[in-house]
């Protein structure tokens, strides 16, 4: 991987907590590593991050076409308001997993790195939020590190400085990212554990009541079949 390195993760994290990230990848081109998300086209922030996984703002009905041609299967939503109404006219799956990045645990993580793995066997996905910075930022900077095996800092890189916009958020998302043990997520991945806590709420449930196991799991993802 060609690696850039503009800032020390630590340097990074504690300019995130104190202070608002305000970087465009316009003001240093040159410094842009090919081998973050690129740009496709210039309409709702739209970029690609592999053949398989692309990111963005919220698109409306206008962006159907472009999806269409893309072979977008399912777009995962992280916000609260469903993608029902602009993508009624089409045959693409929506998966709802509404969070905030400065309420985010590893059982929001989890369940989004597993509905990309579970959306991509069906062809290509994409994830937004509003603005494709904050909550999609962090998803994607989660998926680099945790499935593809990215560094923290080089990540963090992507997200704050690669021309996605600016975000209060950010902070959020590198103070998560920065305590998150990647270890343990890979294996709550593999072993399709809602957390890697066995404390955690959605792994107390299952305690409690493991009959309805298959039914918290569908509550996590709400996904609209077309």
């Amino acid at each position: 991987m060609f690696k850039i390195r503009l800032l020390p993760a630590l340097g990074l994290a504690l300019m995130a907590v104190f202070t608002t990230v305000h970087v465009q990848a316009d003001d240093s081109p040159s410094l842009r590593s090919p081998e973050w998300a690129q740009p496709v086209g210039n309409q709702f922030n739209l970029h690609q991050m592999t053949p398989t996984l692309y990111r963005s703002a919220l698109p409306d009905s206008g962006a159907v076409p472009t999806l269409e041609k893309l072979k977008i299967g399912t777009v995962i939503n992280f916000l609260p308001e469903s993608d029902a109404n602009w993508l009624k006219s089409s045959d693409i799956k929506q998966v709802q997993l509404s969070y905030r990045t400065n309420h985010v645990d590893d059982s929001d993580v989890l369940a989004a790195l597993r509905a990309i793995q579970q959306a991509e066997a069906n062809g290509p996905v994409l994830m937004h939020c509003k603005h494709g910075s904050d909550r999609t930022g962090l998803m994607a900077a989660m998926y680099r590190v945790v499935i593809q095996g990215w560094s923290k800092e080089d990540a963090l890189n992507e997200m704050t400085l690669g021309g996605f916009g600016t975000s209060n958020g950010f902070k959020d998302g590198v103070r998560y990212m920065m305590k998150a043990d990647i270890d343990k997520l890979r294996i709550a991945l593999a072993n399709g554990d809602c957390s890697t806590s066995a404390f955690a709420l959605c792994s107390m449930k299952s305690w409690l009541n493991p009959a309805k196991d298959d039914a918290v799991e569908e509550k996590t993802a709400l996904v609209i079949t077309p």
